[in-house]
C-alpha cells in the first residue's frame, strides 16, 4: 500500500488505505516505540469485512518523520482529528496502548467526527503504573537495540512470523537521526489527564485487553475499569494469553472480536 501523506501546522502525518472507498472509516492509531506496521494483522481483516481503513503513523515515528515540537495527548488527538476529517468523518478510532489517551481526547473533543472507540490495552489513568516499568522505559527508550528487546518480551505467547522483519524495520526508524526522540517524550507523558476526558465521550467504546498483559496487575480489571468510566455504551473484549500487542500476538481473535462488537453496535445490539 502506498503511502500518502497529510500536511498539518506542526508536519507531515503519513498514514495508508486499504478496503473499499465507500466503506465504513476506521483510523488506526499506534502507540509509543512502534508505527503503523503495528497493525499489519488487523487492517487486512478490517477491510476485508468492508472497513475502510486508514493506519497513521504517530508524529514523530515511521513516515511522519522526526523534530516535531510537541508529542503530548493532545497534540497527537489533534493530529488523529486532521486526518480523519481530511478522509471523511465520522470514523471509528482504533488506538493502542498510550495511543488510545489521544483518541479518547478526540472522542471528547470532537463527538461528531469520531463515531466510536476501540481501545486496545489501554490505560485507566487511575491505576499507578508500576514503579520499575516507568524506570525500565526511560533506560530502553535510549537505545533501539533495548527497545527491541523490550518488545519481543511483551509477546507471551510469542511474537508473530514475521516479528524479526517488523522490527528491523521499526529500529532502523530509530536509529535515524532524531529517531528516539517521539519515544522518549512519550515515556514521560501523563496519563492522569485522560481520566477527565473518559467521562465526556460519549460514542460506543469496545474495549480490548489481552489477559495476560504485564503492563496491568488484572489486565481484565484494568478493561472493567475503563469501560465504566467512559460516558458511551461500553464492551469489554478479552484476548486469552495475549499481552500489550493483542493485535499483532492473536490478530484473529482479536480482529473477530472488535469485528463482532462493530457489527453489534451497527446493528444496535448491547
Amino acid at each position: 500500500m502506498a503511502t500518502r501523506y497529510l500536511e498539518t501546522a506542526g508536519g507531515r502525518v503519513a498514514y495508508e488505505e486499504s478496503g473499499p472507498a465507500g466503506g465504513p472509516l476506521a483510523v488506526l492509531v499506534h502507540g509509543m516505540g512502534d508505527t503503523r506496521a503495528t497493525f499489519r494483522h488487523l487492517a487486512p481483516p478490517m477491510a476485508a469485512a468492508g472497513h475502510r481503513v486508514a493506519a497513521m503513523d504517530v508524529r514523530g515515528y515511521g513516515d511522519s518523520g522526526t523534530g516535531w515540537p510537541d508529542h503530548g495527548v493532545a497534540a497527537i488527538g489533534a493530529d488523529l482529528l486532521a486526518l480523519v476529517r481530511h478522509l471523511g468523518s465520522p470514523a471509528t478510532v482504533v488506538a493502542h496502548s498510550i495511543g488510545c489517551a489521544s483518541a479518547v481526547w478526540a472522542a471528547a473533543e470532537a463527538p461528531d467526527d469520531v463515531a466510536g472507540l476501540v481501545l486496545i490495552a489501554s490505560f485507566s489513568g487511575d491505576t499507578p503504573i508500576k514503579g520499575w516499568m516507568k524506570a525500565a522505559s526511560r533506560a530502553v527508550g535510549r537505545s533501539p537495540a533495548l527497545w527491541g528487546m523490550f518488545l519481543r518480551s511483551s509477546y507471551p505467547s510469542g511474537a508473530p512470523a514475521d516479528f524479526d522483519g517488523y522490527l528491523r524495520e521499526l529500529r532502523a526508524g530509530l536509529r535515524a537521526p532524531g529517531g528516539t526522540a517521539a519515544l522518549r517524550a512519550q515515556i514521560e507523558v501523563s496519563l492522569s489527564g485522560v481520566r477527565a476526558r473518559y467521562a465526556e465521550a460519549r460514542c460506543p467504546t469496545v474495549v480490548v485487553m489481552g489477559t495476560a498483559d504485564r503492563d496491568f496487575a488484572d489486565p481484565a480489571a484494568e478493561a472493567r475499569l475503563i469501560a465504566s468510566k467512559v460516558a458511551g455504551p461500553a464492551d469489554v473484549r478479552l484476548v486469552e494469553g495475549a499481552g500489550h500487542y493483542p493485535h499483532a500476538e492473536k490478530p484473529g481473535p482479536t480482529a473477530a472480536a472488535i469485528l463482532a462488537a462493530l457489527d453489534g453496535r451497527a446493528a444496535g445490539r448491547p
